[in-house]
């Protein structure tokens, strides 16, 4: 009877174990099938972590200011052909048209030899390319004295001098379109210096890498710094933001190892506004005193991901991001064999949280307080739903699906903070395309060198993104703002703003490339 007990006892610390090695045999198969989709696999929920590890600028990595002077990705979709659509492309650009006429001698019919007129014309349109063009403008100022107090004068002879611009750098060749076109190849275009010194060249121009980064540095600080100041009182000011960091290497940091993580960090207005401002700053941490010092005065609602520091904030309101929670289920999706997904508790997941998408996508239009009381009806009793459907599942903490679970319940009270206000959103991607850009350019910079470089670079970004959001364009923004920033008081800073008075028409996006860039990025 003892041994039958034993028996027992053995088979069943047997059955245990076997069924604790197919429960770890299948969690590893999970992670195995995940770890190959994402190095292989085609997603539309990409994280952009990943893509802005290398992140940088190498401005200050050759800048001495004591010294004188891509994995490509296919878009395809289809649209309904508009008739006249070559007119609204090109109807911003200026013409200019070439006549073709027979000479005087050949105007002779061909038939009867009678003289020929002209009775009409046909035509063809090309597009004509005038490169970049280099040139050297010298600065001759007329200085006056009077004739009479040159003979009579005992007390000197008065001077007086035309006016000038001031230079942007003092002794320096720098111009407002040459540190405009600088900024914007790098920036924008993400043509590092290096590149840029070669083309130069190319023309007969040597301005070394090392002026470049000199430039950018100085105009920035002098320049462009009192205008991301301004930006940044009025960006305090609102009541709804958003807020990303992203990481970034610094080489020469007082006390920390080439090889640490700093961090740029992200904070932007919402859609509540059309007068939007993006803003970077360089941190050497991920600590909550970063954002507690930026936004010191801010008492509103904040966009984030679930980044617990956020949640820390002091008079701060914290609104989930729908998006991130989603992408915990898309990758517990990912992890379950293909033939087992349907039906699955991973699937059931992601079409309840994109119901919530769909209906915000049918209010997108709705006024604010329209959209509030609709969020009120029909989506927030489908989230309460979820969430309690979430408490009936059971799944091993560690395998994907129970990860995403466990994101979703520690998440929830910053999520359902949504439903507070109708001017808020169900994800905070404003915050990551915004910090998109670093992205963009990752394969053209490789560390920060100095924090100085680090943050000039942040400020550049701050103005290019700026400029970009509220339809500028940027070189022509940053030639304004070198033109007319040296002579601005910094009360009257308000001017030269993005919507500011004095911002001149030229500096403007056309409106038909604005809406062809929405449409690539929605196609996208």
């Amino acid at each position: 009877m003892e041994s039958s007990r034993d028996f027992e006892q053995i088979v069943a610390e047997k059955d245990a174990r076997i069924a604790e090695l197919e429960a770890l045999v299948k969690f590893y198969e999970e992670q195995f099938r995940l770890s190959r989709h994402r190095e292989f696999g085609a997603s539309s929920e990409k994280g952009i972590l990943s893509e802005q590890l290398m992140l940088f600028d190498e401005v200050e990595s050759t800048a001495d200011l004591s010294v004188a002077e891509p994995e490509l990705e296919q878009i395809t979709y289809k649209r309904r052909k508009r008739t006249g659509k070559r007119e609204d492309d090109l109807s911003g650009l200026p013409v200019e048209v070439v006549e073709h006429k027979l000479p005087e001698d050949k105007k002779v019919c061909p038939q009867c030899s009678g003289g020929l007129h002209e009775m009409g014309h046909d035509s063809r349109r090309e597009l004509k390319i005038i490169p970049a063009q280099v040139k050297v403008v010298e600065h001759k100022r007329a200085v006056y004295s009077c004739r009479n107090c040159e003979k009579n004068s005992d007390t000197g002879v008065p001077i007086v001098k035309a006016d000038m611009p001031e230079a942007l750098i003092k002794g320096s060749l720098a111009s407002p379109s040459a540190v405009a076109h600088i900024m914007a190849q790098k920036y924008v275009m993400s043509a590092p210096l290096y590149r840029q010194e070669q083309d130069f060249m190319r023309q007969g121009v040597y301005l070394s890498r090392q002026t470049m980064a000199n430039w950018v540095i100085r105009c920035s600080e002098d320049w462009l710094d009192p205008v991301y100041d301004r930006l940044k009182e009025k960006l305090l000011a609102r009541e709804i933001l958003h807020a990303d960091e992203t990481v970034v290497q610094v080489l020469k940091e007082p006390g920390k190892a080439a090889q640490t993580d700093s961090f740029m960090w992200l904070y932007r207005t919402s859609g509540d506004t059309d007068k939007h401002i993006v803003l970077f700053e360089y941190q050497p941490s991920r600590a909550t005193c970063h954002p507690e010092r930026f936004l010191k005065g801010f008492k509103g609602k904040l966009h984030t991901d679930g980044y617990a520091v956020y949640h820390r904030l002091p008079e701060v309101t914290v609104v989930g991001c729908f998006v991130h929670m989603r992408r915990k289920f898309t990758d517990a999706l990912k992890s379950i064999p293909v033939k087992d997904r349907p039906g699955s508790a991973a699937q059931e997941a992601i079409e309840k949280i994109g119901y919530l998408f769909h209906l915000e996508d049918k209010w997108e239009n709705l006024a604010p307080k329209e959209r509030y009381k609709r969020r009120l009806k029909e989506s927030k009793p489908l989230a309460e739903n979820f969430f309690a459907w979430l408490e009936t599942q059971n799944f091993l903490p560690k395998v994907p699906m129970g990860k995403a679970i466990h994101y979703a319940r520690e998440q929830y009270k910053w999520l359902m903070n949504v439903y507070l206000d109708g001017r808020l959103e169900i994800s905070n991607n404003r915050a990551e395309n915004a910090i998109r850009p670093f992205a963009v350019g990752r394969k053209n910079w490789l560390f920060c060198n100095t924090v100085k470089g680090a943050d000039a670079s942040a400020v550049v970004y701050s103005i290019i993104e700026t400029a970009k959001a509220n339809g500028l364009k940027p070189f022509d923004y940053l030639k304004f703002l070198f033109e007319t920033v040296p002579g601005t008081k910094t009360s009257e800073l308000d001017s030269v703003l993005p919507w500011g008075d004095a911002v001149p028409e030229h500096c403007r996006m056309p409106i038909k490339a604005k809406e062809n860039g929405n449409a690539e990025k929605e196609c996208a």
